[in-house]
């Protein structure tokens, strides 16, 4: 008898102790990545969540960027949002005009009192998802950019000097003339085609991809990446994959597979193909910068970067933004943020995880890697080269993704090409203006 009424005395008790007392608070973090990238997520978490008790972050891969966007939004018409949605830097725009849908980050920490400071942060990184009035809506997470990767023994079978000046489109059309006269059947592929060879492209050339600060000053903007300059690249590379200089393998980064496989001699890609290249290349490797056109006024400049960043959706309650605000916080902490840098190759956030960085030794025991932060930083971005911010930009990506593929399969030339993804994007511009105004 005095047992149970000893254990029903406890259970009172425990009954009347608050949820936190007893039961961690879930956070649903919701991202895209599979493979390595997939791993060393889940190792962060894992180790978040062991080094605190009062939070349980959850992470559940939603499939691919696009996927795990229109995952997100769907979620939250349903009321079923997580608490944070990684979202590719293309929906930037939309996220922000998602009314009711996202809480700022900024809001966020200032909410929960979690110590936070913009200004730790990379400005080129930053900038890209910060508002007009410096107030940053989403935190940068996995930010890259794009570079170009060398399978040294390939050169060499070539006749090629494996460390030979790929600084500029012109000395790689000569490379590429060697590969291919050697009988090389891939000598050039590339991922994410309208990232590297468009908007990057642009960036990098200081032109623009579209009016308006490239979106940032309005949503009456156009698109002008069909100038001159744009043209010429892209027929030249027309005119590579039609001499089989060029192997085009799909419209995201299908052809990281041919390069890591040792298929290809060269290949633009993410500075973030880093970690699955170390894992899986078994031949010697280099990273160079992103070419450009040798003459073309303003080159090089800077590029911009791709990646996602974490956006915070609304519907939750204050305590669970807490454990938000402090997983945020761990992500972007010095050492955290030093390891997911030199195990990625994604950039380094903040300044004082790539100054840890430099100072553990890392960019001298593993040359090239810190080319992606020096391609961002050299030169102070200009309007031209700070970022794009576009309405319904992952369906214009679409249009673009088409229109080159018509230009690699000879039916169209460079200029129809981009005169109709420029015609194309321009009217889902409009609709996504008429839709926000």
């Amino acid at each position: 008898m005095r047992k149970s009424i000893a254990s029903a005395l406890l259970a009172g008790a425990i009954s009347c102790l608050p949820l936190s007392a007893y039961a961690q608070i879930e956070v649903q973090f919701w991202h895209a990545f599979t493979g390595r990238l997939g791993e060393l997520v889940a190792e962060q978490v894992e180790t978040f969540n062991s080094s605190q008790g009062a939070y349980k972050v959850v992470a559940s891969h939603k499939g691919n960027y696009s996927e795990t966007l229109n995952a997100g939004i769907a979620a939250f018409r349903a009321k079923e949002q997580p608490h944070v949605l990684m979202v590719f830097e293309v929906g930037t725009a939309t996220m922000m005009s998602a009314k009711g849908a996202i809480k700022p980050v900024y809001q966020v920490m200032s909410e929960a009192g979690a110590t936070f400071d913009p200004n730790a942060y990379i400005g080129s990184v930053k900038g890209y998802y910060t508002s007009t009035n410096g107030d940053m809506l989403s935190l940068p997470f996995n930010s890259s950019t794009p570079v170009l990767w060398v399978n040294k023994d390939a050169l060499k079978a070539a006749g090629v000097d494996p460390d030979t000046d790929l600084s500029t489109w012109q000395n790689v059309g000569e490379v590429l003339d060697k590969l291919k006269a050697s009988g090389g059947k891939c000598p050039l592929t590339t991922a994410w085609q309208s990232w590297i060879h468009l908007e990057n492209f642009s960036s990098y050339h200081n032109i623009p991809f579209a009016s308006k600060d490239n979106g940032f000053a309005g949503l009456d903007t156009e698109l002008t990446f069909n100038s001159p300059t744009h043209v010429k690249h892209v027929q030249t590379m027309g005119d590579w994959a039609k001499d089989g200089k060029f192997i085009y393998a799909g419209r995201r980064n299908e052809g990281g597979a041919n390069f890591r496989a040792g298929e290809c001699a060269l290949f633009t890609e993410s500075s973030a193909g880093y970690a699955g290249i170390k894992a899986e290349a078994k031949f010697d490797f280099s990273v160079k910068p992103l070419p450009y056109w040798e003459g073309a006024e303003g080159a090089p400049q800077n590029t911009i970067i791709g990646g996602a960043s974490l956006w915070v959706m609304e519907g939750h309650e204050a305590e669970e933004y807490k454990g938000v605000a402090q997983f945020l916080n761990f992500l972007s902490s010095t050492d955290i943020q030093a390891k997911w840098h030199q195990d990625t190759g994604y950039l380094p956030i903040t300044i004082a995880a790539g100054e840890k960085t430099k100072a553990d030794g890392f960019y001298e025991s593993n040359p090239g890697t810190d080319i992606a932060v020096t391609q961002m930083m050299t030169k102070e971005p200009t309007a031209n080269s700070k970022g794009l911010r576009l309405g319904s930009f992952d369906q214009i990506r679409g249009i673009i993704d088409e229109e080159l593929e018509a230009v690699w399969s000879g039916d169209k030339t460079a200029q129809v090409a981009l005169d109709s993804a420029v015609e194309r994007g321009n009217k889902l511009l409009r609709r996504f203006e008429q839709a926000n105004k």
